[in-house]
């Protein structure tokens, strides 16, 4: 005798699907917010299972606080060297203004270059003693270039220094805040007065600003006149120079730190 195949209640199956529908659809929305822990299963290794070890279930919860991720501490950025080019003016080319007992022009200009060289070499900087036509004024690039000059011996009674930057620029700021550092810190070392009367074409229009790269800012200082200043020329050499430093640190310095 053949038994009785059981018939599934329809009812209880409809029940029960819509019980596994709603528990899926509260599970979906628990587990995110962090209301339902997730209970992942983790594969037993080969050795754990000779061992008869069973590892212990990890659970984890979305609303639990992440560890940071370690990161490297901040480290300092590697310091600018400063970088400047120094001409004696006239070197390897001629001898200047020569006054009528035989003082060169260039050989002042070499004096005090040599000078401020050895004084921004000693300071950690990185500076070249260029010459007047110097081949490596071609596109040169500096965070400063002066050319020192001094003036003549054909004005009795005229003292003073003068500085120029090109007569034209794109964007005359950079020369502008050089001049005027230079301006500032040559006269109060020298004590010599500025005299913008009697800056000239030259200076206005030196070779130079059309030979070095455009982003390299650049002057031309006369540095006093062979006759009526030539005292502090050539016996205070030092006094000449440490102005010019002073200059090139005020500008140099004060932009690395914009």
């Amino acid at each position: 005798m053949k038994r009785a195949t059981p018939v599934a209640d329809p009812r209880a199956v409809g029940v029960m699907s819509r019980t596994l529908v709603l528990l899926a659809f509260l599970v979906a929305f628990a587990v995110p917010l962090g209301l339902l822990p997730i209970i992942p299963a983790i594969p037993f290794s080969p050795a754990t299972e000779s061992e008869g070890k069973v590892p212990a279930f990890q659970v984890f919860s979305f609303n639990q606080p992440v560890s940071p991720t370690a990161t490297a501490p901040p480290t300092n950025p590697t310091p600018t060297i400063p970088h400047v080019g120094i001409i004696a003016g006239h070197l390897g080319n001629d001898s200047g203004a020569v006054c009528p007992d035989g003082l060169q022009e260039v050989e002042v200009n070499k004096k005090i270059a040599d000078l401020v060289v050895q004084k921004l070499l000693a300071r950690g900087w990185r500076v070249e003693l260029l010459q007047e036509f110097d081949k490596r004024l071609e596109g040169y690039q500096a965070d400063a270039l002066l050319s020192i000059h001094a003036d003549s011996c054909t004005f009795p009674g005229k003292s003073g220094f003068k500085i120029a930057r090109a007569e034209s620029k794109y964007d005359p700021w950079a020369e502008d805040e050089l001049v005027h550092c230079l301006t500032v810190n040559y006269q109060e070392q020298t004590g010599l007065a500025f005299d913008a009367n009697t800056i000239t074409y030259d200076m206005k229009r030196y070779h130079v600003y059309n030979e070095i790269h455009a982003d390299t800012p650049a002057a031309i200082i006369e540095t006093g006149f062979m006759l009526d200043d030539r005292d502090i020329l050539t016996q205070h050499t030092a006094v000449v120079a440490q102005g010019i430093i002073e200059g090139l640190i005020c500008f140099v310095e004060s932009k690395a730190t914009e």
